[in-house]
C-alpha cells in the first residue's frame, strides 16, 4: 500500500514526509482493518512532522480524522462487519485500568497512545484501529464531511465543555457560555462555533485571514475581528484554537469577572508572563484540554447529526498531503483539507 511517513522532522517546506510503498498492516485480534476512504489533515499532524511534538514512532504516518471501510477483522471482534464504515480518531488506546480510565477521564490514561503519532494513521491506503475505539457513522454523513468532525469537531467540542460550568441537569452535564470568545478559525473551531451557537450561545470570533473570517459570518458569528481585537462584549468563556500563547493574556482580559479560557491546542508557544490584576483577578480561569474520551466524541456526533454541523472542507489527494500541509500552515484554506484516494 502506499503510505506517508515522517522521514526526520522539519519545517514542512523542507518535505519532512516521504511517500513510500510499504505492506498492509496485520490486524490484531481486536482490531479492524480500515480501507481509508477520506482523511482530514489537522494542525497536529503539521506539529508531529514538523517535530514540535517528538515522535513516539520512527517514520510513523501521521493521520487521525479517518474514515474508512472495515476491510477484515481480529479474531475477538464481534461488533463490526466487513464492509462497515467507520470513523477513526486520535485517541488509539488506552489501557482501561488505571485511575483515569476508571473514573471516566480516559484522556489523561497514563499508558494512552494515539493514531497518527504512537500508531500509524491515515495517511494511507489502510490503517488498523481497536474495535473499542472506533466510531460508527450515520448513514447519511458524506464521507469527505465527516473525516474533519472525527479530530477537529470532537477537541472543539471538549474544549467547549472545558469552558463551560456544570450543570448537571443538561444533557451532557454542562451549561453552554451565552458570551463566548473562539481566537482562530480554522478546522477545529468553525465547527465547535456551529455547536455553540446552535446551543444558544452568541460566539465572537477573533482570528487572521479574511477568508476565516468571512467564514465566520456565514456561520453566524455575532462579531468578527482580529486576534488583538477585543470583542463588542465581555465574555463569559473563550477558547484558544491557534497555537500562539501570546494570545492567552489577550483573552485572559476580555473575559468577564468568572470567565474561563480554554486552551484547545496539543501545542502552545511559550505564554508571556500574565498581570494578575488585569488578566486573573475575579476568579477568571485557564483551563488545558488534554486529548478527548470516546464519550466526547459519541455526545459531538449525536450533536453534530441533531443540528446540521457540516465542516467546510478542501479535497487534496492522498499524493498532495505534504502540499496539503504546507497550505494548512500558510492559511491558504478556510475550514478543513481532508485527504480522498487517488
Amino acid at each position: 500500500m502506499r503510505a506517508w511517513e515522517v522521514s526526520a522532522p522539519a519545517p514542512i517546506e523542507h518535505h519532512p514526509l516521504r511517500l513510500v510503498r510499504k505492506d498492509v498492516p496485520v490486524v490484531g485480534d481486536d482490531e479492524l482493518l480500515v480501507r481509508v476512504l477520506a482523511c482530514g489533515v489537522c494542525r497536529t499532524d503539521l506539529h508531529v512532522a514538523e517535530g514540535d511534538l517528538p515522535l513516539h514512532r520512527d517514520r510513523v504516518t501521521p493521520g487521525h480524522e479517518v474514515v474508512g471501510e472495515v476491510a477484515a477483522l481480529g479474531a475477538r471482534v464481534t461488533e463490526f462487519a466487513v464492509g462497515d464504515r467507520v470513523g477513526v480518531a486520535w485517541l488509539h488506546r488506552t489501557d482501561g485500568t488505571c485511575d483515569y480510565c476508571r473514573r471516566g477521564d480516559e484522556n489523561l490514561c497514563p499508558a494512552s497512545s494515539y493514531t497518527g503519532w504512537d500508531h500509524d494513521g491515515g495517511y494511507a491506503d489502510f490503517t488498523t484501529v481497536p474495535a473499542p475505539f472506533a466510531y460508527r457513522l450515520p448513514a447519511d454523513l458524506e464521507t469527505v464531511a465527516a473525516a474533519p468532525l472525527l479530530c477537529a469537531g470532537i477537541i472543539g467540542y471538549r474544549a467547549l465543555k472545558r469552558a463551560s460550568r456544570p450543570d448537571l441537569g443538561a444533557e451532557f452535564g454542562f451549561e453552554i457560555p451565552h458570551r463566548l470568545g473562539l481566537y482562530g478559525f480554522g478546522g477545529s473551531a468553525h465547527l465547535c462555533a456551529q455547536v455553540a451557537i446552535a446551543l444558544g450561545a452568541r460566539v465572537h470570533v477573533m482570528t487572521r485571514g479574511e477568508q476565516s473570517r468571512e467564514l465566520a459570518r456565514r456561520l453566524g458569528a455575532t462579531s468578527v475581528g482580529a486576534t488583538d481585537a477585543a470583542p463588542p462584549e465581555p465574555l463569559d468563556a473563550a477558547i484558544t484554537f491557534a497555537p500562539v500563547g501570546e494570545l492567552v493574556p489577550v483573552a485572559m482580559r476580555v473575559l468577564d469577572r468568572g470567565g474561563v479560557l480554554a486552551i484547545a491546542g496539543i501545542h502552545l508557544s511559550d505564554v508571556p508572563p500574565l498581570n494578575y490584576q488585569r488578566e486573573l483577578f475575579y476568579e477568571r480561569e485557564i483551563r488545558s484540554v488534554t486529548a478527548n474520551t470516546r464519550a466526547d466524541g459519541e455526545e459531538f456526533l449525536t450533536l453534530a447529526a441533531r443540528h446540521g454541523v457540516h465542516a467546510t472542507t478542501h479535497p487534496y489527494p492522498l499524493s498532495g498531503a505534504d502540499e496539503a500541509l504546507a497550505d494548512l500552515k500558510a492559511g491558504r484554506f478556510d475550514g478543513a483539507a481532508v485527504l480522498v484516494p487517488d
